[in-house]
């Protein structure tokens, strides 16, 4: 699953949103990739974040407090 969002406040900007499969090789955890592209290139992304799958809902419950 992958997801490209317009970034607010760019002109161009998009937050790419992806679930990785073996992120750091073989056998290791899937993870949610969240990265930032500024020029709007979701391919060569400037910020990345990898956060593993175990730790989605309470990622997801700390955003939702900060709206």
């Amino acid at each position: 699953m992958s997801k490209t969002i317009a970034l607010n406040g760019t002109q161009n900007g998009v937050i790419s949103v992806e679930k990785l499969e073996n992120p750091y090789g073989e056998g290791s955890d899937a993870v949610a990739s969240i990265g930032i592209s500024l020029n709007g290139d979701a391919t060569n992304l400037e910020w990345k974040v990898h956060i593993p799958l175990e730790n989605l809902d309470e990622v997801i419950k700390a955003l939702q407090e900060l709206k």
